[in-house]
């Protein structure tokens, strides 16, 4: 873009370069800072992170070895684990620094996680076990109802959106088959729409071709409430579904060195 500028010596006008308009800056899912966390009595850090961070929107998909940290990275943005050095930020907000109630409310209100081995409550219905996050957050409650018009409504659209027939709602987790509960725990995760969703190693007890169904199905419902996604897995082969790829090995360097 330019400006006319009148000259005082000139008759016809100069056109001068206008300054260049700010950038606004990306905004940030999760920001890790200066990161060091030891399990008890270990002298070498199982995590050693120098800086980490997801936009909000993105999707990342993490590999990197069992054993590696990865989960524990998890625990440590969820505010589960605390680390011994640095910053842990959630949507903008510290999580480090806040007591373990504090911390345990933010996760309620901005992060769903869908875990390995899904922890579902095995007496609940699948409809229920969906809609426990709803009971624990009265913010998810609302953006759930601001959607779907209640947070059970939104419960169903999800079930039946990950391809859950009705007539298994009312029945009780430990029923399903894996696969069953595996879309329940990401259905639990998404009501809401909750910034984050983090999901630790959730395809590993599939088959090929249920992994890339669930994975396509996660992928369109993240996308839909626009919230980031941090995918953790050892499967390289879901890879290419994601707009960003990491490995865990250069990110986090327990003995020490140049993080790359």
């Amino acid at each position: 873009m330019v400006v006319p500028v009148q000259s005082t010596v000139q008759s016809t006008p100069r056109l001068v370069a206008a300054p260049a308009m700010p950038q606004p800056a990306t905004k940030l899912a999760v920001q890790l800072e200066d990161i060091t966390f030891y399990w008890p009595g270990q002298e070498q850090p199982t995590l050693r992170i120098a800086s980490f961070a997801l936009a909000q929107g993105e999707t990342l998909f993490l590999s990197g070895p069992s054993g590696g940290g990865k989960s524990t990275l998890i625990s440590l943005i969820a505010g589960i684990l605390q680390p011994a050095t640095g910053s842990v930020h959630v949507n903008g907000m510290r999580m480090d620094t806040l007591p373990r109630a504090a911390r345990d409310a933010l996760r309620g209100d901005f992060i769903g996680i869908i875990f390995q081995q899904f922890n579902l409550i095995p007496h609940l219905s699948m409809l229920n076990n969906v809609l426990l996050p709803c009971r624990f957050s009265a913010l998810r409650a609302r953006r759930a109802a601001d959607r779907d018009g209640s947070p059970e409504q939104s419960a169903r659209r999800l079930l039946e959106s990950l391809g859950l027939a009705r007539e298994l709602w009312g029945q009780n987790v430990a029923r399903l088959s894996v696969g069953q509960q595996q879309r329940v725990a990401a259905a639990r995760a998404l009501v809401g729409a909750p910034p984050l969703i983090m999901a630790d190693e959730p395809t590993s007890a599939l088959d090929a071709d249920r992994r890339a169904d669930f994975l396509h199905l996660l992928l369109r419902q993240c996308a839909e409430a626009g919230s980031s996604l941090l995918f953790v897995s050892h499967d390289s082969t879901l890879a290419d579904a994601f707009a960003r790829r990491e490995s865990m090995v250069p990110i986090n360097r327990p003995h020490g060195g140049e993080q790359s």
